[in-house]
């Protein structure tokens, strides 16, 4: 983003085991902008969300995993999108093209036909992490065990506006998914 726009950058560290909690705190201390939380135990995904969705000051809040599969180049024009659209209240990304294997993709797309049938709604990729929001509607939501994968919906569901973008997605190179074919589903 360089110096286009004022951004803050929260970054929670779900009890891991290696490094990340003290090169995250290191990084909050060479940079005003840079913001570290550490969660004693590793408690999810929710709830690592949620913690960075508390702490954030910006009327805009970008989500986005630590596994590098998600390029941050694409934010920009996520941020654009929806600076442009002052009706809507989300831009979430779609990857492309997936760069996971036949299991996990079989899995996301099961995963997401079954949500998208239960609530009615056509968010086409909502295990992509990055995703841009408007603060305001997403501190109101509600906190429960997946909720990072509902979100989209329950924006909709509350009356707010959501609109889907495509983005690039990477071959895994860092860290392991938590997720598999039944817990996706």
């Amino acid at each position: 983003l360089g110096d286009r726009l004022r951004w803050e950058l929260i970054l929670v560290d779900d009890g891991s085991r290696d490094r990340t909690a003290e090169r995250a705190t290191a990084l909050s201390k060479r940079d005003s902008r840079v913001r570290a939380a550490s969660l004693v135990r590793n408690s999810g995904q929710t709830t690592a969300t949620r913690v960075g969705i508390e702490l954030a000051r910006a009327p805009l809040i970008a989500t986005l995993d630590a596994d590098l599969q998600n390029d941050p180049s694409d934010l920009p024009a996520m941020i654009d999108l929806l600076v442009e659209n002052p009706d809507v209240h989300a831009i979430v990304g779609y990857r492309m093209v997936r760069r996971d294997n036949l299991v996990r993709r079989v899995s996301s797309r099961i995963g997401n036909g079954v949500r998208n049938r239960l609530s009615g709604d056509d968010i086409r990729d909502t295990g992509c992490s990055l995703k841009v929001f408007r603060a305001a509607p997403l501190k109101n939501m509600p906190l429960f065990e997946g909720m990072h994968r509902f979100l989209p919906t329950l924006l909709r569901f509350h009356g707010y506006q959501v609109m889907e973008h495509p983005v690039s997605h990477r071959p895994r190179v860092a860290g392991e998914s938590k997720y598999g074919v039944l817990n996706r589903a």
